[in-house]
């Protein structure tokens, strides 16, 4: 079963919404209520996308990161470190 894009649309400008009412109360860093806004925004945003693609085959120019794809980029950029450039 399909969801409409408006629906999900609006699910994602409610939790970004949401999202900015935690980042405002925001009682230090690690406060659980901003990081729940967080990944409800994440989430919110994975399925708008998906609805977006299986309504009408088109995404959105966002992505969104994970922990993989950080640890991914903190991996590429210890493996530039070593590399040498040797003249020849």
């Amino acid at each position: 079963m399909s969801i409409d894009p408006r629906v999900a649309l609006s699910s994602l400008t409610t939790a970004l919404e949401e999202h900015l009412i935690a980042a405002s109360n925001r009682r230090g860093d690690g406060d659980p209520s901003v990081e729940a806004a967080f990944f409800a925004v994440a989430d919110a945003f994975e399925v708008y996308e998906d609805a977006l693609y299986e309504a009408y085959n088109e995404v959105t120019p966002l992505q969104v990161f994970d922990d993989e794809d950080e640890e991914d980029e903190e991996t590429d950029v210890d493996e530039d470190e070593d590399l040498e450039i040797v003249d020849e």
